[in-house]
This record gives structure tokens, C-alpha cells and sequence, in this order.
């Protein structure tokens, strides 16, 4: 059974995609440490590391995109200390301008968020998702 400490760093993953899901910069940034080392790696870029290009780069996603919900799955958090991770599996389902208002596209990635226990709650200290690539029939 997790502890509080558990739940706590849980609570704020979810508080991070449900502020990408409702394009809440301003409650997504929060969830960030105030840290020249913070380092956000979208799926197939590369990283983009310091506060600035990090809120720059999530105002780029949600400008371009007008729908996104995630589905959190193989959630696992671990906490060492003041650091705590916490991996999953995110099943993405969208839409913008590709796909047209009665379509919707998907995709899966794999991330690790790193988060830093801070005198106002544990923060967000790196965020990194990986696309997961279907395999080809045969690919086995």
C-alpha cells in the first residue's frame, strides 16, 4: 500500500497532465522547480533544458494542440529521499489541425518525471517521454 509520501508525488504527476490536458500553462509551470538544471525531453526531440525554453516549449504544445487527453497506465513511483520518479506508460489520444474536428489521433509513449521535495511540495524536476514505436507484423 503506498504511503503519503507516495500519494503526494502521485498527486502532482496527475495535476501535470491534467494541466497539459486543460492547456493550463500557468498551472503546469507551477508544478515546476524554480531551477536553471530542469530539463523537459518531448517524445522524438530533443532535450530542452532551463525554465525558459522548458515554458516555451510547452506553450508551442498547447498553441498546437486543440485536444489531448492522457490515460496513465504501469504507473510506479519510487522516493529516495527529496527526489522521487515516477514512470508510465502515456496512451495519448488527440486532435488539431491534421486530423479535423471528427478525428482522432493516438499514440503511446513511455515517460519518466523526476520530481524534488521543495519547501512548497514536491516539483517537477525533469520530465522525459519516449515514443513506443508499433512493431510490424512478423516484428516479434
Amino acid at each position: 500500500m503506498p504511503d503519503a509520501v507516495h500519494r503526494q508525488v502521485e498527486a502532482v504527476n496527475t495535476a501535470f497532465y491534467e494541466a497539459i490536458e486543460n492547456a493550463d500553462l500557468d498551472s503546469m509551470l507551477d508544478l515546476w522547480v524554480d531551477d536553471p538544471g530542469v530539463v523537459c525531453v518531448h517524445p522524438g526531440a530533443l532535450p530542452v533544458r532551463g525554465p525558459g525554453p522548458v515554458s516555451r516549449s510547452w506553450a508551442v504544445v498547447m498553441a498546437h494542440t486543440s485536444y489531448i487527453q492522457f490515460f496513465l497506465t504501469d504507473v510506479e513511483v519510487a522516493v529516495h529521499g527529496e527526489a522521487a520518479s515516477v514512470t508510465c506508460t502515456e496512451n495519448v489520444l488527440t486532435g488539431d489541425e491534421r486530423t479535423g474536428p471528427e478525428e482522432f489521433g493516438g499514440g503511446k509513449a513511455v515517460a519518466t518525471n523526476v520530481f524534488l521535495r521543495t519547501p512548497d511540495g514536491w516539483r517537477l524536476w525533469l520530465h522525459h517521454a519516449s515514443p513506443v514505436l508499433a512493431a510490424a507484423d512478423g516484428d516479434r
